[in-house]
């Protein structure tokens, strides 16, 4: 019997829309491996592709969620 290769996951992508953004400071108070802050305060994302599941994936997602301005999505890499 052969070896099957592993599926290959397209990445998952972390997005801040910087218009949106005005600087809560949630995401990075709640997902601090993923995001950081500007000198401003706004938001910035500190690791952009953070993989279908696990750790990363679990706390952009945070940050999503807690978002009160909708600032950031999480979305399928090309």
């Amino acid at each position: 019997m052969g070896l099957v290769a592993a599926a290959t996951l397209p990445p998952v992508i972390v997005r801040v829309h910087e218009n949106l953004c005005v600087g809560h400071g949630r995401c990075y108070a709640l997902a601090p491996d993923v995001f950081g802050a500007d000198d401003y305060g706004h938001c910035v994302v500190l690791v952009a592709d953070v993989g279908a599941t696990g750790a990363l994936f679990d706390q952009a997602r945070l940050g999503v969620e807690n978002c009160p301005e909708t600032a950031i999505e999480i979305v399928a890499g090309d």
